[in-house]
């Protein structure tokens, strides 16, 4: 006899996978193994959440099932996966200061104020997600004006790219930040006419007041990752891409594991060769906990962001002459790193953003896959501007495209003020690289971008931001089409992590990693995409969410 699983109420949740279980009654969507969109009315799990059976319209149900869940008639999606973000950011950013919906120096500041005040116990005031260029600024901040709001305790702010930080007086004097400290290597401190820091650090000038700032302790870490967890479920993320994973972050996800509260999977990506080093040893993890942790390899970082003009450029920048960007790594560094990690088969994945950066990591991958044959699946992360000329390359040495597409929406009018219109030919080429045979993973960058593959598809198939804008689409010839924006949440970004037949389909043999929400994003406007209610979201058989 079969017994049936009510699909609403919260007793269910975080109740154990059961033995042969159907889910029947769903408009279900994935992508199947020849990367098409494949329909089902119904799917059957083991006790381990692996799926055994989809069922088309029509086709009867296997017999021995023990469990029942009627889907009530609602759209089934697999699990998104955001192929790029930043786990324990997403948390730290959830408990500290939030600058991310300010639209003005004025209200950030106001903000901060209010902040301060509000926690006075705090010896540091900590945020992220402020953004001169959506102020209108025109300039960066400055110390001065941090000082006006909160002078008593220092003030450490990261900039919505995570590619520059603000200080205040304190926080510079706290760290022996002065006149006569050196630019580092691959970074920049803004001065002002007397050589003064103002107290904007770019890239690898951030440690120099970085360093300074108390380290979280454990308990803070697992409160972070805690919020980033929940954050992450609750937007339907069920797998993720952790991009920059230094041995601390490593152990906070097994301590989560090992007291059976990991819910999402993660692809780690180390921070630095001796954190891979460290995590992997002779090469990269097994999957651990259920295929829900693996170190892949490594995270390297080849430029800056156009935010901050640190993304290196084949010619210097339309809005500031002077610079070309900052490099954060040498060639022969780049090499050499790269080399080291795929000596001992680690994936790598390389953050590049402009042109010049671009190439550099196109020519080196180039020369490596004579050296390192097989399966790499060599990375790029952002991609953002890429020389017309260089875009063929993406189609050769199976070359993987980690992009954001919300990125696109937020940096569209900064691109064209630093680039001008002759540079944009390859800007978010999402459609070129896969029309040259390149193929496309999708994330958000979170906490840069929140972590919405919703937005994202939306965005993906439009090129228009939350507004509609620009009517058309921006460089609309750029769009993709809805199946591959899902296959690039799904099926490709757990191809680009080496997680395919794994989970990211909702076929027999992988996870049972799915959703319920309230339209099916094949069928819907880009502005009724972005509203996509998640209803429930299930991993490994297991409930771990719901509304």
């Amino acid at each position: 006899m079969i017994r049936t699983l009510l699909a609403a109420g919260a007793a269910l949740i975080a109740s154990p996978a059961f033995a042969d279980t159907l889910v029947y009654n769903v408009d279900g969507v994935t992508i199947d193994e020849d990367g098409d969109v494949k329909r089902f009315t119904a799917l059957v799990f083991d006790e381990e959440g692996r799926i055994t059976h989809t069922l088309e319209r029509g086709e009867e149900r296997p017999e021995d099932i023990e469990f029942a869940l009627d889907g009530e008639g609602q759209v089934m999606l697999p699990g998104m996966i955001d192929a790029h973000v930043h786990v324990m950011d997403i948390g730290f950013a959830a408990l500290t200061l939030d600058l991310s919906d300010t639209n003005s120096l004025e209200e950030a500041l106001s903000k901060i104020a209010t902040f301060a005040q509000e926690n006075p116990g705090r010896p540091w005031i900590l945020g992220r997600g402020w953004n001169q260029e959506k102020w209108g600024l025109g300039r960066f901040p400055t110390a001065a004006e941090l000082d006006a709001v909160v002078s008593d305790r220092p003030v450490w702010l990261e900039r919505a790219d995570n590619h520059a930080n603000w200080a205040n007086s304190l926080a510079m004097e706290k760290a022996n930040v002065t006149a006569a400290t050196q630019d580092p290597e691959g970074g920049r401190v803004i001065r002002d006419a007397a050589g003064n820091p103002t107290g904007i650090f770019i890239d690898n000038a951030i440690s120099l007041v970085g360093q300074s700032v108390p380290a979280p302790r454990p308990k803070d870490r697992d409160s972070a990752f805690a919020m980033a967890q929940q954050r992450l479920l609750e937007n339907g993320i069920t797998a993720v891409a952790d991009m920059g994973t230094p041995v601390v972050d490593w152990q906070t996800f097994r301590r989560a594991a090992d007291l059976d509260q990991l819910r999402i999977r993660i692809m780690a990506y180390a921070d630095s060769p001796e954190a891979m080093q460290l995590i992997g040893g002779p090469g990269p993890t097994p999957w651990l906990y259920e295929d829900r942790l693996r170190l892949n390899g490594i995270k390297l970082y080849l430029d800056g962001a156009l935010g901050s003009r640190g993304a290196t450029l084949k010619e210097p920048y339309e809005d500031e002459p002077g610079t070309s960007g900052l490099a954060l790594t040498t060639p022969a560094q780049l090499r050499n790193r790269m080399s080291r990690a795929a000596m001992d088969n680690f994936q790598t994945a390389v953050h590049a953003i402009g042109d010049a950066a671009n190439a550099d990591l196109l020519n080196a991958i180039a020369e490596l896959s004579e050296s390192y044959t097989g399966d790499r699946r060599w990375r790029i992360e952002h991609a953002q501007i890429v020389d017309v000329a260089d875009l063929p390359r993406f189609g050769e040495n199976g070359v993987i495209a980690s992009m954001q597409p919300l990125h696109q929406t937020s940096d569209r009018t900064m691109a064209e003020a630093r680039l001008g219109e002759d540079r944009l030919g390859g800007a978010y080429a999402w459609r070129s690289i896969l029309e040259i045979g390149g193929r496309l993973a999708f994330g958000s960058d979170a906490p840069v971008e929140p972590a919405d593959a919703f937005a994202g598809m939306a965005v993906a198939i439009s090129r228009t931001d939350a507004d509609g804008q620009p009517f058309g689409g921006w460089r609309a010839q750029e769009a993709v089409n809805r199946e591959q924006a899902l296959a690039a949440y799904t099926s490709d970004a757990a191809f680009a992590g080496f997680a395919d037949g794994r989970f990211g389909r909702l076929i027999p043999g992988e996870r049972a990693d799915f959703l319920f929400v309230d339209r099916d994003p094949m069928l819907a406007s880009p502005r009724d995409i972005r509203a996509t209610e998640v209803r429930e979201v299930w991993v490994g058989g297991v409930r771990v969410f719901a509304k």
